[in-house]
C-alpha cells in the first residue's frame, strides 16, 4: 500500500496502490503530493467543465508532451470533452512574414503533433481553443459553486469571482491530471477561508474607471489576496447584466496578471459579495483608495519597451482575454464611428480582434460585417496574442494593445480605449506622452 498524509476514500487509495494500472497511479500520485505541499487533507470531486491553460507545443516541453503521450496509451481521458487556451500561430489572418513564420515554427514546432494528443484525449472540437471557455458561445461554463481545477489565470479568477465557482489557480499539467482523476486537492479556493477578503478596495474615482486599469491597480496593491471592491457598484449597478460580466472579464484579467488574484468579490454585483457583504472581510483587512489620482498614477508607472516611443504602431490588438460576441461588435462598431468621426474609411494601423474560435464562426458567416471589416482594415483572429509577441522578432515590433495582460507578458504598449481609437486614426502615440 501507497501511503500518504492525505485520507483517501477507499476508490481513491485504490487506484493510489496501482489497481487501476500505473499510469493512473502515478497521475493520482502526482496531484496528492501536489495537494499535500500546499497542506490538503483530502481530494474533492470535480465537474466536467474542465480547461486546460497549455494550448502551445513549444519544443522546450518534452517532459509535458511525454506525459500526455502516457495518458493517451494507458486509454485515458476526462470524462467529458474539454477546452484549451488559444492557439499559438495564425499565419494567414495575421499576414506573418516569412521569416516570422520561420521563428514561430521553430518555437511552435511541436503544435500539429500537441494538437493530435488533445484530440486524442477529448478535446471538445476544433475550435475548443480560447481562453475565455466561459463564454456562452463556448459552451464550457460551469455552474455556481462548481469545484474545478482550472490553471489559465484570466479564467480562474473569472470562474471564481464572476460565476462563484471554485478552483485554484493551479499549474500546466495539474490541470490535466486532475480532469483524468476528476478530483482535485481541497485547498485555497475550494475552502471556505481563503475566499474571504484581506484587502478592501474603496473605489472613489469620478467616473467609471477603465477595467485593465482598475484591474491593475488592484492586482499591483494586493498581489495574490482576495480584494473586496466597495463602491463600484455606483456605475455598475447590482445586477450582472452580460455588459458587467464583460467589464469584470476585463478587470479580473489584469488583477490577475499585474499581480496573482484569483478571486475578487464586488460589493452587491459578485455572487459571494451578495450573499455574504462584509462578512467576507477578515477582521484584519487593509484598505486601498482608488480615485483618478491613483489610476493616473499606476497609468504613469507603466515602463514603455518600443525601442522609439514616437513609432507608429505596426499593429494593434484587441481582445486578451478574448473578446466575447457582443464585445466584438461593440467594437467594430466603435471603430467604424471613430473613423467616421475622422473623416475616414480605413484605419491607418491595422487592428486585429481577438475571439474564440466559436465566435469568430459565427462572424464569418455575416458577409456584409466581413466586408465592413476588410474595409477598414480590421481583421478577425483566434490567436493568442501573446503566443504572437513571444516571437521575438515580433516582440521588435512597436504592438499597441488596450490589454494589461497583454502588456505585462510581453514588449506591447498600453493604452487606453478612447486612446487606441485615436491611434487607429491617426498612427500616431502622442509623442510618448500618457494620456488620462
Amino acid at each position: 500500500m501507497t501511503n500518504t498524509k492525505m485520507t483517501l476514500t477507499p476508490d481513491e487509495q485504490a487506484i493510489l496502490n496501482g489497481e487501476q494500472g500505473d499510469v493512473l497511479a502515478k497521475a493520482m500520485k502526482s496531484i496528492v503530493l501536489y495537494g499535500e505541499a500546499f497542506g490538503a487533507d483530502r481530494l474533492v470531486d470535480i465537474e466536467g467543465n474542465q480547461h486546460f491553460v497549455t494550448s502551445f507545443g513549444a519544443n522546450t516541453i518534452k517532459p509535458y508532451f511525454k506525459m500526455m503521450d502516457q495518458l493517451i496509451d494507458a486509454g485515458l481521458k476526462p470524462q467529458q470533452p474539454f477546452t484549451v487556451d488559444p492557439r499559438p500561430t495564425e499565419y494567414a489572418a495575421l499576414n506573418v512574414n516569412p521569416l516570422q513564420k520561420i521563428v514561430n515554427n521553430l518555437v511552435f514546432g511541436k503544435q500539429t503533433a500537441y494538437e493530435k494528443q488533445l484530440k486524442a484525449l477529448g478535446i471538445k472540437n476544433e475550435n475548443g481553443f480560447t481562453c475565455a471557455c466561459y463564454l456562452d458561445e463556448v459552451g464550457n461554463k460551469p455552474r455556481k459553486g462548481a469545484m474545478l481545477a482550472w490553471s489559465e489565470s484570466s479564467a480562474v479568477v473569472y470562474a471564481n469571482s464572476v460565476l462563484g465557482t471554485r478552483t485554484n489557480r493551479n499549474s500546466a499539467g495539474i490541470d490535466v491530471l486532475c480532469a483524468i482523476l476528476g478530483k482535485a486537492p481541497f485547498f485555497g479556493f475550494l475552502t471556505d477561508e481563503a475566499r474571504k477578503a484581506t484587502w478592501k478596495i474603496e473605489v472613489n474615482t469620478s467616473r467609471i474607471p477603465n477595467a485593465q486599469l482598475l484591474g491593475s491597480a488592484i492586482g499591483l496593491k494586493v498581489m495574490e489576496a482576495v480584494p473586496y471592491i466597495t463602491n463600484l457598484d455606483r456605475f455598475l449597478g447590482h445586477e450582472m447584466t452580460a455588459e458587467n460580466e464583460f467589464y469584470l472579464k476585463d478587470m479580473g484579467a489584469a488583477t490577475a496578471s499585474n499581480g496573482a488574484v484569483g478571486l475578487y468579490h464586488v460589493e452587491n454585483l459578485t455572487p459571494e459579495a451578495k450573499e455574504l457583504g462584509k462578512n467576507l472581510l477578515t477582521k484584519e483587512y487593509k484598505t486601498y483608495i482608488i480615485d483618478d489620482a491613483e489610476l493616473q498614477r499606476v497609468y504613469d508607472s507603466y515602463p514603455v519597451l518600443w525601442k522609439n516611443l514616437n513609432a507608429t504602431p505596426k499593429r494593434i490588438f484587441i481582445g486578451c482575454p478574448h473578446l466575447s460576441k457582443a464585445q466584438l461588435y461593440q467594437w467594430i462598431d466603435k471603430i467604424s464611428a471613430t473613423l467616421r468621426e475622422h473623416g475616414l474609411t480605413r484605419t491607418k494601423v491595422q487592428v486585429a480582434l481577438s475571439t474564440a474560435p466559436d465566435i469568430a464562426d459565427i462572424l464569418r458567416k455575416d458577409t456584409a460585417t466581413l466586408q465592413k471589416l476588410n474595409d477598414m482594415n480590421v481583421i478577425v483572429s483566434t490567436i493568442c496574442p501573446l503566443m504572437y509577441m513571444n516571437n521575438p522578432l515580433c516582440a521588435m515590433e512597436p504592438i499597441a494593445t488596450n490589454s494589461n495582460k497583454l502588456r505585462t507578458y510581453s514588449t506591447a504598449r498600453f493604452f487606453q480605449d478612447e486612446d487606441i481609437l485615436e491611434i487607429m486614426c491617426t498612427g500616431e502615440v502622442n509623442h510618448g506622452e500618457r494620456n488620462s
